[in-house]
Parts: structure tokens; C-alpha cells; sequence
């Protein structure tokens, strides 16, 4: 499968990609360099902000749901103006917001962490219609936030543990019922499971952090395929294009030594795939 560089801006730690599904645009963050990133018409923009954003949903053609280091903002994409939405740990100066993603109940689920991943130091959230809600203390370095296409379950790993998690979601409101089981464990391996998203048949493909890779997981936790990238630390998947069969991939610098860096001159950018599986559109953010 070929992969190619979708866009040249080498970021620190690349995250958080979302294809904006009216825009026909992919956003995207540099979590270090406090940057959000968009692309769709052959050009790129971006925005700065004032600390760390990492993930976002959209609640419609003009606003994004963003995830900052201490709040979710409400963000205006022509004018490049935030307001807050909801605080989200902003009394706590150890942490950041890190892997988010929306639900199909309109929900905006999000984990933070240690900025410089202290051990449980972070948890995950749910925001639902102004409401957040703690769902899991004592996560390290959360990631692989993802819903199956029947909306039955949704994923979660925290990524120094080397397990995701899937939970089981009320179909009425989408919040969780029951304890999360173990659906993948890599404790014995060098794998570490990053971000992920769940395409149209219920696979879950994850980006798996050292391993220059994307895995593609049956809904019984069976490796079925890779998709392999010239870099080593490939953080999170996303799923776009008309007909949503473009995979995207953001990737990152951090954690690489000087000769990874000259040996990996691609590390940081962004890439794209075509693949033959469409994935699902983006979920919207629903305010209220």
C-alpha cells in the first residue's frame, strides 16, 4: 500500500488529526508547538494558541469543539477566536489534555495526562450537552479513543500500560454500562498502542508508537493487516475523503534521537493513504 506525505509541516508531536466532513478539510495539532493545523485546498493554515491543544470535534461548518490544556473551547474557524465551553482541569498545572475524539450520541470524549507523563496523573472524560463526567482515573498516557459503527462499544488504551480497553455504551445516551474488558493486550511486546479510530465494518486500526505502523484489529482482536510509514512514531489515524476511504496519519518528532531524526527525514509529517475499506464520518459535537 502506498503511503504519501499529505502535508511537509513537521511537527513535534503531531495529534489529533479529524477530517471535517462539510468542510472536506483536515484538522490536526502540534501538541508541543501549540498549534492547530488545516489543510484541504492545496494550502495549510494554522492557528496558535496561548497553551497545549491535542484533539477536537466539530459542532458545525464554521465552529470546532477544541481541547486545550485546561479547558474545551469553542473554536471559530474563520476567525480563529475561543471561548470556553467547559473547564477541564484547569487547577491542575501537572497536566494536558492529550487523544479525544467524538461519540455517535454527540459526546466528546477526552483524556489528559502529565505533560511530562506522570505516572496516573491523567484520566478520561466524557462531555455530553454541557455535562463532563470522569469516567477513568489514573490513566498515564491515554489514547486509542474510538466507537464501533453499531455504537455498541467504545475503545480506550493508556499507552504505558500497553492495553486497550473496550466498554460497553447504553444505547440511549452513550454513556458507559458496566466495567471496561481488556480487548488488546501488548504487555509481552514492544507494542504501544497510540491513537486509533474504528472504520465502517468495525475494525479498529491503530497507530502503534515505535513500530512505524498502522494495525488493522477484527472486532475479536485479530491482527488482519499493517500499514507501515517511514516513520517510527506514528501517532493517531483518521479517515476522510469523499468517500472515506483516504486514511490520514500524523506523526511526531519527540523521542527521537539525532541520528533517528536524519535517518527518519519524514518524521513529524503528515501522511495519507488510500485503502479499500471506507471508515466512518466524524461524529458531531453537540453543545446542548
Amino acid at each position: 500500500m502506498i503511503t504519501q506525505i499529505f502535508d511537509d509541516t513537521a511537527c513535534g508531536l503531531g495529534e489529533g488529526p479529524l477530517w471535517h466532513p462539510l468542510r472536506e478539510e483536515l484538522f490536526w495539532f502540534d501538541i508541543v508547538g501549540k498549534k492547530l493545523y488545516c489543510r484541504g485546498d492545496g494550502t495549510t493554515k494554522s492557528w496558535d494558541f496561548p497553551e497545549h491543544v491535542s484533539a477536537a470535534g466539530w459542532i458545525d461548518e464554521y465552529t470546532l469543539l477544541v481541547a486545550s490544556e485546561t479547558a474545551l473551547l469553542r473554536f471559530e474557524i474563520e476567525t480563529g477566536n475561543s471561548e470556553i465551553a467547559h473547564l477541564l482541569e484547569a487547577d491542575n498545572p501537572v497536566t494536558r489534555s492529550n487523544d479525544g475524539r467524538a461519540d455517535p450520541w454527540g459526546g466528546f470524549w477526552i483524556g489528559t495526562m502529565g505533560k511530562h507523563a506522570e505516572k496516573n496523573a491523567g484520566a478520561i472524560y466524557r462531555y455530553h450537552r454541557g455535562e463532563l463526567r470522569e469516567l477513568y482515573p489514573n490513566i498515564t498516557i491515554p489514547n486509542a479513543i474510538c466507537f464501533s459503527p453499531d455504537k455498541r462499544y467504545a475503545y480506550f488504551a493508556d499507552t504505558v500500560q500497553s492495553k486497550i480497553w473496550r466498554q460497553t455504551l447504553d444505547d440511549k445516551d452513550g454513556w458507559p454500562v458496566g466495567d471496561p474488558g481488556i480487548f488488546l493486550d501488548f504487555t509481552n511486546s514492544d507494542i504501544n498502542p497510540d491513537g486509533a479510530v474504528c472504520d465502517s465494518e468495525g475494525y479498529l486500526w491503530n497507530a502503534q508508537w515505535g513500530s512505524a505502523r498502522f494495525a488493522r484489529y477484527s472486532p475479536d482482536g485479530v491482527l488482519v493487516s499493517e500499514i507501515k510509514f517511514p516513520t517510527d512514531h506514528i501517532t493517531c489515524p483518521s479517515f476522510g475523503g469523499s468517500e472515506l476511504k483516504t486514511l490520514f496519519a500524523t506523526s511526531a518528532l519527540q523521542g527521537l534521537d539525532s541520528n533517528s531524526k536524519k535517518s527518519q527525514p519524514h518524521a513529524g509529517k503528515t501522511f495519507v493513504s488510500t485503502v479499500e475499506i471506507s471508515g466512518q464520518q466524524e461524529h458531531q459535537v453537540l453543545l446542548v
